[in-house]
């Protein structure tokens, strides 16, 4: 039976990869402010700013099965020149956004027949200090937090768990790949000497959607090519 898994955020990067993938399986519908990627796609589409809309959950079904929230930011700039409006948008799009979006949703995610599966992003830089990290570690450590402390929740009815990537290629990420030096500098940070994809980041997001993961919650799982870790 196919699973209906709704991707906010799901017309760019790992959310575009994640819609591919699950489309061919999955009745997958994405919300997000622009549809132009999704052409060709099996998706249903549905507008949504998650700073300004309300999620129109009469376009979904009684049941979701899945949700992955995937907006963000990158704001990497030394802390004395972070103004508190920044610390606040970044806050409304990874942290607020996501309350706002679940909570619209809680009667189908628990509408199921099964567990349904929540996916959020943070970023290695929750758990491993790195300067100029302030604004974005700020926003997605409170989101690990939101996701463990829902798990507790919503448990046995709904999982939550966390991928934290190190730099993934995506269109959010291109002003630190944008030419050869950033790509390579980039590279050469990782043990593993490369940048992420979204087409692995989109394959973890998968499982832990899926019933092969159903044994798993309150997790934040990192993928950083080792920079969180060891040292090269």
């Amino acid at each position: 039976m196919k699973k209906n898994t709704l991707i906010v955020g799901g017309s760019s990067g790992i959310g575009l990869a994640l819609a591919k993938d699950l489309s061919e399986d999955n009745q997958v519908f994405v919300a997000s402010r622009s549809n132009d990627s999704l052409s060709g796609l099996s998706v249903t589409h549905i507008p949504y700013d998650v700073e300004t809309d309300a999620l129109d959950t009469s376009l979904l079904p009684d049941a979701i099965n899945g949700l992955v929230y995937c907006p963000g930011t990158i704001n990497l700039r030394p802390f004395k020149g972070l103004k508190p409006e920044v610390f606040e948008q970044d806050f409304s799009i990874n942290v607020m956004g996501a309350i706002k979006t679940i909570q619209s949703l809680l009667p189908q995610l628990q509408n199921g027949e099964t567990m349904s599966s929540i996916v959020f992003y943070s970023t290695v830089a929750v758990q491993t200090g790195m300067p100029f990290h302030a604004s974005v570690a700020a926003a997605k450590g409170a989101l690990e937090g939101l996701s463990r402390s829902l798990a507790a929740e919503f448990a046995p009815k709904i999982r939550f768990n966390v991928i934290a990537p190190s730099l993934v290629d995506t269109p959010l990420a291109a002003k630190f790949l944008n030419n050869d030096a950033k790509k390579s500098n980039a590279a050469g940070r990782h043990p593993l000497q490369r940048v992420g994809n979204a087409t692995e980041i989109a394959a973890l997001t998968k499982f832990l959607l899926s019933d092969h993961s159903s044994w798993m919650t309150a997790q934040t799982l990192t993928v950083d090519g080792g920079i969180g870790s060891i040292k090269s």
